[in-house]
């Protein structure tokens, strides 16, 4: 009875310190092991991620964002594509707006049931050398994940309705 009680203690002593670290080994009647742990933390939202969702929850009445930010640079305008007709259009063409510093740019969107948030981004180019701060533009291909449909398109960095679906 001595050795199953010191048995038993060290086995509990084995749980207690897995159970400490976020990760336990748990079995029922024997036949299955199945490890349960702490869940993986939250992925935190980007500048974008969080702006865009608080045009979906405010929409109409968005303010512009203040300042130049790398991750939200306003669109100068969006096209659909052309030739495209009707309510299955997945691609729309954005005007990014973007530093002649910048050594890549792009643009990127987030969707809800009524708008296409969209934004341009850009990386600068590194500090050494001369840059001209002069604005450059270009037109830059954006995938939608569903049809534009009745959609609004909406500029990330001012807030403003560029384009109906």
């Amino acid at each position: 009875m001595r050795g199953s009680h010191l048995s038993r203690t060290r086995s509990l002593a084995i749980v207690l310190a897995l159970a400490a670290s976020g990760a336990v080994a748990l079995s029922g009647c024997g036949q299955k092991q199945q490890t349960v742990g702490s869940a993986p933390p939250p992925k935190k939202q980007d500048a974008f991620e969080r702006r865009a969702d608080q045009i979906a929850r405010d929409w109409p009445k968005v303010s512009p964002v203040a300042g130049r930010q790398e991750a939200l640079l306003p669109l100068v305008g969006a096209d659909r594509p052309k030739g495209s007709e009707g309510k299955d259009i997945r691609e729309i063409t954005v005007t990014v707006g973007h530093s002649a510093c910048d050594a890549r740019f792009g643009a990127r969107s987030q969707e809800s049931k009524g708008l296409v948030v969209v934004t341009g981004w850009g990386k600068k180019k590194s500090a050494k050398g001369m840059c001209t701060e002069m604005l450059a533009t270009d037109k830059v291909k954006v995938k939608l994940k569903g049809p534009l449909g009745d959609r609004k398109v909406v500029d990330a960095a001012t807030g403003k309705e560029l384009l109906k679906g």
